[in-house]
C-alpha cells in the first residue's frame, strides 16, 4: 500500500513540473508547497487540490477533487430584490465548488482522491464568506431570470450580458461565481487581483449586467445618470494604506466606481437586524462618510460633511432602529422620521456643485432625488425638479411629524392651517404673504429694506443677486457653507444655530402669552454676530431701524424684541378675519395674547393692532407708515 501511494505521489510530482505556470497564473489558488497562497499543503502540484485526473466528483464538474460542503446557506434578499426573485439554495449549483473552500466549513486539502492533505496557514478573513450570504452578491438565481429596470435587457431576452468580450456570462442561464471570477487566472485585472474575468476598472464588471442607460417604459431606473455622475468621473486619488478605509483596489474614485460604496462579498450586515443592506460597505449614511469626512484617504479631500454633525451642531435626524431607512420606502415619509444622505442625494446621479443655478432649481448634488409636489403635498415628483420638492418629503403633508426640542424653540402662529410643521400652506399662492419659495409671490407693496444682493457669511461682501425666488437652503444651511463664503459643504447638514439655520436668528420667548419677554436684545448688534443676522442676509437692518416701512420698527427693535414676535418666517398658513397678513405679520401666540375680549388683530391698511405683548396693551392704535417707492422686478418677498 505504501509503495503504491509512493508511486502515485511520484507521478503527481512529475505532472507538477508541467504546471509550473501555476504561481504566475492561478496565484493564491496554488496551495502547493512552493505556491504563494497563505494556505500550503504537502501535495506537490497546484491543480490537485481542486482536480483529480481520474477520480473526481462527477455531476457538477469533471474531475472535482475538493470535498463539498453540506451547509445550508442564508442567501441574499432585500426589499428591492423581490422583482427579480430570490436565489435558490446553492448546494446543487456550480458555485458549490467555490463554496467548498470559501464558506469556511471545509478546510482546503480535504480531497476525494488523496484523502486529507496536511496543510498549514489559514485563508484571509475576506476570503471566508461563511454560510450567511445575505451580504454577498446574489447568485444561483431561479431561472428563467426576471427582468428589472436597472438590469441589462439582454439578460432575459437573450441570456447574455453587455460585456462585448464575452468574459462576463451567465452560467446555465443564471449568475454563478464563475460569471465574475476565473478560478484559474488571478490577475486578468492586474490591480484588483481577485480572479476577475476582466479588468473591472470604472465598474466594468458591474456594468456588464447593470445598465444605467436603459430607459424602461413606465418604470424608473435607479441607475440613470451614473455615467456622468460625480462618483463615476471623480479623479480624486484613493489610498488604501491602513488605517485608511477600504474604498476599492484602484487608484481613484472613478476607477473604483461601484465598489467605492458596494462590496460584492463583504457588505454591511442587515441594517438594524431587519433590512438587508444592498451590498453597502456601511449602513445608510455611514456608507458615505468614509469619503465625505475630510479623510486623507481621498485626495484632494472632499468637503467634510461628517463635521456638520459634530458636537455643538445639530443636523437632520439619522435613522434609528425605531425609524429605519429603506430604499423601498415611500417618497412621502409618513410615520417614519429620519433622513439619510440618500433621502436628499442620489449617489448614482449626483454631480459636483461647481455652479449655482437660480432658484428654485434643485442643486446638482441632488440630481435624481425624489420629491413631493407642492400643489397637493402627496403627488410624487421623481426626480425632483425644484429643491423644495425634495424637502417636502418630510416637511409637507407627511404624517408623524414632531417638534423635536433639539432644534430649538418653535413659535406657535396665531393664524395656522392646522399642522404647524406642514409648510405647504405657509408658502401657498393663497397665503396673504410668504417668502417666495414654492411660488413667485411678487408683492405690490414697497420693499425698502430688500438688498440687491444677498450677503455672504461675513455680513459684508455681496453674494448671489436677489431674484424672484429663494431656496429653502438660503435660510436652512450649514453655518459654514461654501456657497456663502464658508469653508464647509453646502446644504442643511448641520448648524450651530437652531432649526439648522445658516445664521443667528433669535426668537422672543415669554413664560406666558402677554407676559414680559425673557430674552430681550435692546439696542441690538446689527452685524452678522447679532440676533437678526439671518434677516440681515437679505434685508438692510439699518433701513428697517429707520422706520422706512413701519414707524414703530425702531422702537420695538431697540427695546429688544425679535422679528419672530410679529413675523412668521415662512408665510401665512391660512386666512384670518382679524389679521390681514401682509408683510408676513403673524404673531407668535406663545408671546402675544389677546387684549381683553377682542381677538389678536392686525390691519395693514390702518397699521393698527389689538393685542397684549410684554405686559403692554395695544389698543388698535393706528401708526402712520412711511411710504417709499417700491423696487420692482426682483424679489417680491412679502405681500
Amino acid at each position: 500500500m505504501k509503495a503504491a501511494r509512493a508511486v502515485q505521489w511520484a507521478g503527481l510530482a512529475l505532472l507538477a513540473g508541467k504546471v509550473l505556470f501555476a504561481q504566475d497564473v492561478i496565484g493564491m489558488h496554488d496551495l502547493s508547497p512552493g505556491g504563494i497562497s497563505p494556505v500550503k499543503g504537502r501535495l506537490p502540484g497546484a491543480c490537485y487540490y481542486c482536480h483529480a485526473p481520474h477520480s473526481g466528483i462527477g455531476g457538477l464538474t469533471p474531475l472535482w477533487n475538493q470535498k463539498l460542503s453540506t451547509q445550508v446557506y442564508n442567501t441574499y434578499t432585500s426589499s428591492t430584490f423581490t422583482d427579480i426573485g430570490n436565489p435558490t439554495p446553492p448546494q446543487s449549483s456550480p458555485s458549490t465548488l467555490c463554496l467548498s473552500c470559501h464558506d469556511g466549513t471545509v478546510a482546503p486539502g480535504q480531497t476525494q482522491a488523496y484523502g486529507s492533505i496536511p496543510t498549514s496557514g489559514s485563508m484571509k478573513t475576506l476570503d471566508v464568506l461563511g454560510t450567511n450570504l445575505e451580504s454577498s452578491h446574489p447568485f444561483s438565481l431561479a431561472v428563467p431570470l426576471k427582468d428589472a429596470p436597472y438590469l441589462a435587457a439582454s439578460l432575459v431576452s437573450t441570456g447574455t450580458t453587455l460585456d462585448k468580450t464575452g468574459a462576463v456570462k451567465l452560467i446555465n442561464g443564471t449568475v454563478e461565481c464563475t460569471s465574475c471570477h476565473s478560478a484559474h487566472i488571478q490577475a486578468i485585472d492586474t490591480v484588483s487581483r481577485n480572479f476577475l474575468v476582466l479588468n473591472s476598472a470604472s465598474g466594468a464588471l458591474c456594468l456588464a449586467c447593470h445598465d444605467p442607460n436603459r430607459v424602461p417604459t413606465g418604470q424608473t431606473n435607479p441607475l440613470t445618470g451614473w455615467p456622468t455622475s460625480a462618483h463615476a468621473i471623480a479623479s480624486n486619488a484613493v489610498t488604501n494604506t491602513p488605517p485608511a478605509p477600504l474604498l476599492g483596489s484602484y487608484a481613484s474614485v472613478a476607477q473604483n466606481a461601484c465598489i467605492s460604496c458596494h462590496a460584492p462579498h463583504t457588505g454591511q450586515a442587515p441594517d438594524n437586524g431587519q433590512i438587508p443592506a444592498r451590498l453597502l460597505r456601511g449602513a445608510n449614511e455611514q456608507d458615505c462618510l468614509p469619503c465625505h469626512n475630510g479623510s486623507a484617504a481621498i485626495y484632494p479631500s472632499i468637503f467634510n460633511v461628517a463635521a456638520e454633525y459634530a458636537t455643538g451642531k445639530v443636523g437632520h435626524p439619522i435613522p434609528t432602529p425605531l425609524f429605519p431607512h429603506d430604499a423601498a420606502e415611500g417618497t412621502l415619509l409618513n410615520q417614519n422620521r429620519h433622513s439619510t444622505c440618500v433621502d436628499c442625494h442620489d449617489a448614482h446621479e449626483a454631480n459636483a456643485v461647481k455652479s449655482f443655478p437660480p432658484p428654485p432649481a434643485i442643486r446638482l448634488s441632488q440630481n435624481g432625488a425624489a420629491g413631493i409636489s407642492a400643489s397637493d403635498g402627496v403627488t410624487i415628483v421623481n426626480p425632483s425638479v425644484n429643491q423644495f420638492e425634495n424637502c417636502l418629503r418630510c416637511h409637507g403633508a407627511s404624517t408623524g411629524k414632531v417638534a423635536n426640542p433639539i432644534y430649538g424653540y418653535l413659535p406657535m402662529r396665531t393664524v395656522s392651517a392646522g399642522d404647524p410643521l406642514n409648510v405647504i400652506p405657509q408658502f401657498a399662492l393663497t397665503a396673504s404673504s410668504s417668502h417666495p419659495v414654492t411660488h413667485d409671490n411678487s408683492s405690490p407693496l414697497p420693499q425698502p429694506s430688500l438688498l440687491s444682493n444677498m450677503l455672504n457669511l461675513d455680513g459684508v461682501t455681496q453674494a448671489r443677486a436677489m431674484g424672484a425666488r429663494i431656496l429653502c437652503t438660503d435660510c436652512h444651511n450649514s453655518d459654514d457653507n461654501r456657497e456663502f463664503g464658508g469653508p464647509g459643504p453646502n446644504g442643511p447638514h448641520g448648524s450651530k444655530f437652531p432649526h439648522i439655520l445658516e445664521r443667528r436668528y433669535e426668537f422672543s420667548q415669554a413664560p406666558q402669552p402677554g407676559q414680559p419677554v425673557l430674552n430681550l436684545f435692546p439696542n441690538p448688534d446689527l452685524s452678522v454676530a447679532g440676533p437678526y443676522a439671518l434677516c440681515g442676509k437679505c434685508h438692510n437692518l439699518t433701513t428697517i431701524l429707520a422706520n422706512t416701512s413701519f414707524t414703530e420698527h425702531a422702537r420695538h427693535i431697540n427695546d429688544g424684541f425679535s422679528c419672530s414676535a410679529c413675523h412668521t418666517a415662512h408665510g401665512m398658513g391660512s386666512q384670518s378675519g382679524s389679521i390681514s397678513g401682509e408683510r408676513l405679520v403673524n404673531f407668535d401666540a406663545n408671546v402675544v395674547a389677546p387684549n381683553g375680549a377682542m381677538p389678536i388683530s392686525y390691519n395693514r391698511a390702518s397699521n393698527s393692532c389689538n393685542l397684549m405683548c410684554h405686559g403692554q396693551a395695544h389698543n388698535g392704535t393706528s401708526f402712520t407708515s412711511n411710504r417709499v417707492p417700491a423696487r420692482r422686478g426682483k424679489v417680491g418677498v412679502h405681500r
